[in-house]
This record gives C-alpha cells, structure tokens and sequence, in this order.
C-alpha cells in the first residue's frame, strides 16, 4: 500500500495490484466479463494506498466509459462484480482444510442524475471494498507493477488476467508460472465446460493472450505444455521483460488509437509514405520548395528538448557521465538503484549506452525514462542479484 500511495502521488499510468487479489481464484464456472475486469482494475487504481481502510471510494464515471457515450453498462458492470464469487484456502474451525468463497465489493452506489450546472456532465460511482478484499490487500507482501493504458487495451479477459498473473511474478524476480489444468481455469476464469478439447483451450485462449501481451505489456510470454501420455496435465509459462528497443516500441503502441491495432500486431498495415510523395510531381522541382518541405517536417518532428537546449528538463536526454549529477542523473539513479538490484547504476548506465548505441539519440522525455527502467529490470533479470 505504500508503493501504491508513492505511484498515485507520482501520477503517470503505473499501478499496482496486491498479490493477493491477483492469485485469488474464481470460483468454478465464474469468471468475470473484460469490461468487470477493467472496471475492477480502475477500482483498485482509484483507491491506491487507501484500498485497504474501511471506507467509501469514488470514481467519475467518465474514467470508466472511455469513449461510450452513455453510461447505461457502467451499471451492469457493478453488478456483476457484486454476484461473482472468488475462493481461496482457508481452515476451519476443527483445522480442517476449507475453500472460502466471498465477493470482493460489498457496496455500489450509481449517480442517476448525471448532469450538472451547466448542462455538464457529472455522474459519479462510489463503493466500498469487502472485509475480505480488504484482508487480501492489507496482507499483501507483493505486488504486480501494471500499466493503465495496457489494461484498457486489452481485448481478451483471459490476456487481462494472465498480464496480471506475468506482472506479478516478475516483480517477485520468478519468472515461472508452473500451474495444472484444473489451476489454470480457476486463475483465469475459463469455464470448466468450455474448450474441453486442449487445441481449443490454446487457439482461443493461449495464442490470443499471448499475441496481446506481447504486445502491449513490458514483457513477453512463453509457455511449455507438459503432457502425461497424450493429455496436457500443466502448463509452464515463462515471463521475460522486453529489451529496450521492444520496451520503446510497446510505449509508442500503448500511445497510439486502438484501432488498427490488431492489423499493427499482425504487420498488415501500409507504411508511411515518404517525403518525396509531398513534393509536387515535375522534373523541375524548385529547390526552395524542397528545402521549405523539409523545413517543415523537421520542425513538426522537434521536441521541446531539444529546441530548449540540453537537459532543459528531466529526461531531455540519457545523461553522458556518473549518475550523481544533475535532474536528469538524479532521476537516473534512482531508478537503477530501484530497479536494478544491487548492482552498480554506472555499470548498467553503461551497458545500457552500448545496447541503445546511436538510438538512444533519439529518445526523450517519458519514453526514454521508461526504456532505461525496462533495461534496469532486464539486467537484474539476466544477471541475477550480485553475490
């Protein structure tokens, strides 16, 4: 709960779910719906540090529709989340082993009159976690590190949980999830009725979490069917953070519109038509009219960076020296030291200078930041903690 008070005074889309809440499992035959999921999520995000204290939490209803016009399903999803049942392992009374099941919301409430002074709109939600949803997030010893955008971006449910369950295990630096069937359908939610041929189970729920994981989050995912005779009896997935290059083209995914994004994903879309093309079609083209186009183009290419001059702000460029000097350095720093395990910041700062070579010329501001995190991790993740 500290890391998630430090994140929302930190703003940006980061986020963190307590462990416990993102190994609990579904009770069998329930799952929830991917707009429950997100809805949950947000929830979660909203509350921050607050989530495990005995009161009210509120949200607009605007964050939640994104870019629906009415508010008509916000009310279903609310619903939903108070009738799905989670389970976990319990004891009881005699100390004999149990199977809890409880609801993770206690309470809604849903504005009606949603439009205010004005003619604005103003609906709010509020609600109030479960006793039991509280416990799981008091006693939480781990977390998962998620990214807002990415959860909104996800089409599947079942990709939405298995980012939860990969985003945990790397933050906990265990990378592998070894789990059975049976496990494996209470995680995610598929219902025990549904794809009972393993073929099925893989084409319409493996292949597509993992086509959309390896797209939008900050690491890939692999996996490896363990078989005895012919049937599947466990899965092992691997979580692996991206490099830099891959963890700066996730960013740049992340900010752009959904659609297409399938097609981008799939490399089925045109490619940018050059510059030339703008020129006007004559074999006496005036040169003042070239060197006007490209004047233009790279002025709408320029950042603020690099028009204000050198470290004019955090981020502006990866710094050159020691990470001890400086905005940007101190920012550098800290981040290596967070994230990188032990080992010496200046040592990855330099590995991370000679992985990027020429490209990191061409990162600022937020992405940058973020590439030099997702190197950090990968380091650790390759390295191991120094001895």
């Amino acid at each position: 709960m500290r890391v998630a008070a430090a994140l929302a005074r930190k703003g940006g889309d980061e986020f963190v779910k307590p462990g416990r809440l993102v190994e609990v499992r579904f009770v069998k035959g329930q799952s929830l719906s991917l707009t429950s999921s997100r809805l949950l999520a947000l929830m979660i995000l909203t509350a921050g540090g607050d989530a495990w204290q005995d009161i009210t939490h509120r949200m607009r209803k605007a964050d939640i529709r994104r870019g629906h016009k009415g508010n008509e399903r916000i009310g279903d999803m609310l619903e939903e989340l108070h009738r799905t049942l989670f389970a976990e392992d319990d004891t009881s009374w005699r100390g004999k082993r149990t199977t809890k099941r409880f609801n993770l919301i206690q309470a809604s409430w849903e504005e009606v009159e949603e439009v205010g002074d004005g003619g604005k709109e103003t609906g709010w939600i509020e609600w109030q976690f479960t006793p039991d949803a509280r416990r799981l997030i008091q006693e939480s010893e781990t977390y998962a590190v998620m990214n807002r955008q990415a959860v909104l971006g996800f089409r599947s449910a079942y990709a939405l949980k298995l980012y939860e369950e990969g985003a945990l295990r790397l933050h906990r630096r265990q990378p592998v999830w070894k789990v059975d069937m049976v496990g494996l359908r209470a995680a995610l939610g598929i219902d025990p009725d549904k794809y009972g041929d393993f073929a099925q189970l893989r084409r319409k729920v493996l292949t597509v979490a993992k086509t959309e994981i390896d797209q939008l989050a900050h690491y890939t995912v692999e996996w490896q069917e363990i078989r005895r005779g012919r049937a599947v009896t466990e899965i092992e997935f691997r979580f692996a953070p991206k490099d830099a290059p891959a963890q700066i083209a996730t960013v740049d995914e992340l900010g752009r519109h959904s659609t297409g994004r399938k097609a981008r994903r799939e490399d089925a879309v045109e490619e940018v038509v050059a510059i030339e093309s703008a020129l006007p079609r004559s074999d006496a083209v005036d040169s003042a009219a070239v060197a006007d186009v490209l004047k233009r183009v790279t002025a709408s290419l320029a950042t603020p960076e690099s028009s204000a001059g050198v470290n004019a702000e955090p981020w502006a460029r990866f710094p050159r020296g020691k990470l001890h000097f400086g905005v940007t350095e101190n920012a550098a720093r800290e981040i290596g030291l967070r994230h990188g395990g032990g080992w010496d910041v200046d040592l990855i700062a330099d590995a991370y200078r000679e992985h990027m070579g020429d490209r990191l010329n061409t990162l600022s501001g937020s992405k940058l930041e973020k590439s030099w995190k997702g190197f950090c991790e990968a380091f650790l993740t390759r390295r191991g903690r120094p001895s």
